[in-house]
């Protein structure tokens, strides 16, 4: 007899479930000429309008379709709980996991499900496999969420971590010499590196395709067993740049979908080549795989057939809801399309940077080229904090933020949600503070 899914839920559910509930309703169909107008995305979203909200890199305001997705599994779940689950659940969580692999153009088998870029950073570097005489290599500028995972890894496993500076500003910094300056810390017994696609300190992108390449080269010397995995914290490109998984070509991609791709809160995804799954293990019990439940349920040591984004993913009973909502993030994004996306976020973020750089006393942390940044804009302002300066913003009705690190900077964050008047309009509030 072989168990399934299905089987699982009964057993947890503990009830029989009536399952004659009727069919989930089609989302609401957006036409796309309606999406060309700027003005029509942003009243998508239910952000009040006595702001400027440029605080995209934190947690998402539900754009409508994401919203309505959510309020209509939400009403199923409440009417009838475990028919709804029952009758949907399988359907609903691949049909996210679709459309995530989708977006990426990855089979969604590669595709494992999270609460959060730093849940997505510990299932990926936690289940990592790797010996005492390898090492992790990072870098000095990456994020607290890579540095511990590394350090709780090399903790478990006796594996060295290392850490490298890229650069001493970010400004000046350019794509050849962070590259390179990856590149040349990779050592003999370096196993993996762990890096940041777009800091959230200084806004700077990381050129990861030129180090992916780079890091192709050392393999191809190198036994399997011993090639270097490229891990990346993706958050804040993910949902900005028109990449496909294939064309950034790390080995693991961690992000939050309620950020910039603006889904559902409490979602993420953690994405892996064929090589990562084979040397990652889970580190939390999955439900949505077959295999591994059945190999419990035979008393096996281990569950049958190759390490998937299923397995990956971890199980228990979640807000649903949003989980399934996911799917509609994606399509917004597909309808209004990832080229435009980038386009506007890249273009806005310049319009924001060169604004800045042209007032006495701030100072631009983030690069000017494109190629080295994305949506976050960090600076600093003469004589002010950046504590004191976010809270002068806001009372000037600008949401600001603070990059929480020991060196603090000022980060506005305009998405395809704000307009140019918006960013002149924080443009001329800086220049009041400065």
């Amino acid at each position: 007899m072989a168990f399934s899914r299905r089987h699982l839920l009964h057993l947890m559910a503990a009830f029989p479930a009536a399952l004659g509930i009727s069919r989930i309703s089609e989302a609401e169909t957006l036409s796309p000429s309606s999406l060309e107008d700027w003005e029509a995305v942003r009243d998508l979203f239910e952000l009040t309008r006595d702001k400027v909200h440029m605080s995209a890199m934190l947690l998402s305001s539900h754009p409508r379709p994401v919203a309505q997705a959510i309020a209509r599994h939400r009403a199923g779940l409440d009417r009838d709980t475990v028919a709804y689950l029952e009758a949907h659940m399988e359907e609903l969580t691949e049909a996210s996991r679709r459309a995530a692999g989708t977006y990426l153009d990855i089979h969604s088998s590669h595709v494992a499900f999270a609460d959060s870029t730093t849940m997505a950073v510990g299932l990926a570097y936690g289940g990592l496999q790797i010996r005492a005489d390898q090492e992790m290599l990072t870098t000095d500028e990456d994020y607290f969420v890579t540095h511990e995972a590394l350090r709780l890894k090399a903790l478990e496993s006796g594996a060295r971590l290392r850490s490298i500076p890229l650069y001493e500003r970010a400004s000046d910094a350019t794509a050849e010499a962070i590259a390179a300056a990856v590149l040349n810390g990779v050592g003999p017994k370096t196993r993996l590196v762990a890096l940041t696609w777009v800091h959230s300190s200084t806004g700077l992108k990381m050129p990861i395709r030129a180090i992916a390449r780079g890091l192709r080269d050392h393999n191809a010397g190198r036994d399997p067993q011993d090639h270097i995995l490229l891990g990346v914290d993706g958050v804040h490109g993910f949902g900005i740049e028109d990449v496909s998984f294939a064309d950034l070509g790390c080995d693991m991609l961690m992000a939050g979908c309620h950020k910039w791709l603006f889904g559902p809160r409490g979602t993420g995804i953690a994405v892996f080549s064929g090589k990562a799954l084979d040397a990652l293990a889970p580190t939390v019990p999955s439900f949505t795989d077959d295999p591994t439940f059945n190999a419990w349920v035979r008393r096996r040591n281990a569950p049958r057939g190759r390490n998937n984004g299923r397995r990956m993913t971890p199980g228990g009973f979640k807000a649903f809801e949003h989980l399934w909502a996911v799917k509609e993030a994606f399509e917004l994004h597909a309808q209004i399309g990832k080229a435009a996306v980038q386009e506007r976020t890249h273009g806005l973020a310049t319009r924001l940077k060169r604004g800045l750089a042209a007032i006495d006393g701030v100072a631009v942390i983030t690069p000017m080229d494109p190629d080295l940044s994305a949506g976050i804009v960090s600076f600093d302002i003469d004589g002010r904090s950046a504590g004191a300066a976010v809270a002068a913003l806001r009372e000037r009705g600008i949401v600001a933020s603070v990059a929480p690190y020991a060196q603090a900077h000022i980060r506005l964050t305009p998405s395809i949600r704000n307009m140019e008047s918006e960013v002149d309009t924080a443009i001329e509030a800086v220049k009041a503070l400065a």
